[in-house]
């Protein structure tokens, strides 16, 4: 067969990896590799080569994506889906992998339902495409944002001073609620959950009379409780880059309990870098059983972790309907509150 292999959306650690899985399972059929450059764009474009065990024998510890990315909507170009379909006829692809997440493979659904033979494989950092337990990207952030928060710390503690880490996650709230956890915030607000900020100044003020610094994460997604409009990309999301949440919450927190307070943004730094073990696996696993799946005829659907085991869902169990943080979660933030 002839395999396209396309990565869109965000970049995170784990995308080369899966690549890595797809080559090598199609290389073991005698499959030839398509990759198309820069997600929907490049197919819509035409922009693509041909991927060797050459080009993928050494990715599996790099970040980022080989074959780049972007965030494009054929659907929402005119001529776009035409040109998408052409061009796989064009290039004479049997079947596609689309690597993203719930915008990527939302568009994979409606292909599919065209009759286009694509399957999916779910990337995420932000950990929120439902019909698996964890998408690949997630575990790398977190290890990041965790090293941030802990360096913070040691700031925090010198300066007798509160800080405040802004960490992505625009409607899931998984980054900040794993890095508050497991890097010992003393608060932590997430997407799900209105803000109770008068509870958040007492809590801190307690806190930080008890140890002399206090640690908050935040989710770059929280309501601000204002209604200011933004602007937004072709899949009807609002950029955030202006939104502030980190200096917003910083700047209440410091009026409403006198003490000083400093806020740092992770951004994109949790985007880059090598992934780590978990995400090599879970990748490189799902990128093999996406083109088991071409050579079963199972399109429409996605690779997923269920438990330890990679799995076949349908794409509409993926994608429209965000994972969300659950209430027993939110239960343990409140748990870890002394």
């Amino acid at each position: 067969m002839r395999i396209g292999i396309l990565t869109g959306g965000g970049d995170c650690p784990g995308i080369n990896p899966a690549i890595k899985g797809v080559v090598y399972k199609a290389l073991s059929y005698g499959d030839e590799i398509v990759g198309i450059e820069e997600g929907w764009k490049g197919l819509i474009e035409g922009k693509s080569r041909n991927l060797s065990l050459g080009d993928v024998e050494d990715i599996i510890n790099v970040g980022g994506t080989i074959l780049f990315t972007s965030r494009t909507n054929p659907f929402k170009i005119e001529g776009g889906v035409e040109r998408v379909i052409g061009n796989l006829k064009k290039l004479k692809i049997d079947a596609l992998v689309a690597i993203g997440g719930d915008d990527t493979l939302g568009v994979a659904m409606r292909l599919s339902k065209l009759n286009i033979p694509v399957v999916g494989v779910p990337k995420t950092m932000d950990n929120d495409l439902s019909g698996t337990d964890f998408t690949f990207g997630f575990d790398t952030s977190v290890e990041v944002a965790v090293d941030a928060l802990e360096r913070l710390r040691d700031t925090a503690r010198s300066h007798k001073r509160i800080i405040v880490l802004e960490v992505m996650g625009r409607e899931a709230g998984w980054v900040a609620l794993y890095t508050g956890i497991a890097g010992g915030a003393d608060w932590t607000l997430v997407p799900e959950e209105k803000p109770d900020f008068e509870k958040m100044f007492v809590y801190l003020k307690k806190t930080y009379n008890r140890k002399g610094y206090a640690l908050v994460v935040v989710s770059e997604g929280i309501a601000l409780g204002n209604s200011e409009e933004r602007e937004i990309d072709q899949f009807g999301h609002a950029l955030l880059q202006r939104k502030g949440v980190c200096q917003f919450v910083g700047e209440l927190i410091e009026k409403n309990t006198g003490i000083s307070v400093r806020s740092a943004v992770i951004g994109h730094i949790q985007r880059g870098g090598p992934p780590t073990v978990f995400d090599r696996i879970l990748a490189l696993r799902a990128g093999v059983k996406a083109v088991e799946m071409i050579h079963k005829g199972e399109f429409g659907r996605m690779a997923a972790l269920a438990g330890n085991k990679i799995i076949s869902v349908p794409l509409e169990d993926a994608v429209g309907r965000l994972k969300l943080v659950s209430s027993d979660w939110l239960e343990l933030l409140e748990v870890l509150k002394a």
